[in-house]
């Protein structure tokens, strides 16, 4: 059975910084796609961040919105991947979501691409 557990949400002021984690269990997604939502009070579950196995090495691919401020990285012998957080902002709060699949998807924004996804993590930024 395959699980995806974050961690790392809180309540943060505008301007801070948080990280969050995800470790999945039950299979190895180091040659897939690993990545973030977030879903906002009244608002669609929207595309965050991602990072995908390539023969190339990992691909990043970031929403307009974070590019600058949001960092994602994964560390293949623990099959977690982190989300750095910084200059957070009020819009920034909503659920995150952790999302993985085991293969590269063309589609890595659309959440209709990932198998697995884990039960959210609310981060909150005052201002």
């Amino acid at each position: 059975q395959v699980q995806l557990v974050e961690s790392g949400g809180g309540l943060v002021q505008a301007g801070g910084s948080l990280r969050l984690s995800c470790a999945a269990s039950g299979r190895t997604f180091s040659r897939g796609t690993m990545g973030w939502f977030r879903q906002a009070p009244g608002k669609e579950r929207e595309f965050v961040a991602v990072i995908a196995w390539s023969w190339t090495g990992s691909s990043t691919y970031y929403a307009d919105s974070v590019k600058g401020r949001f960092a994602i990285s994964r560390d293949n012998a623990k099959n977690t991947v982190y989300l750095q957080m910084n200059t957070l902002k009020p819009e920034d709060t909503a659920v995150y979501y952790c999302a993985a699949g085991p293969r590269y998807y063309s589609a890595y924004d659309d959440q209709r691409s990932y198998d697995y996804w884990g039960q959210g993590t609310q981060v909150t930024v005052s201002s």
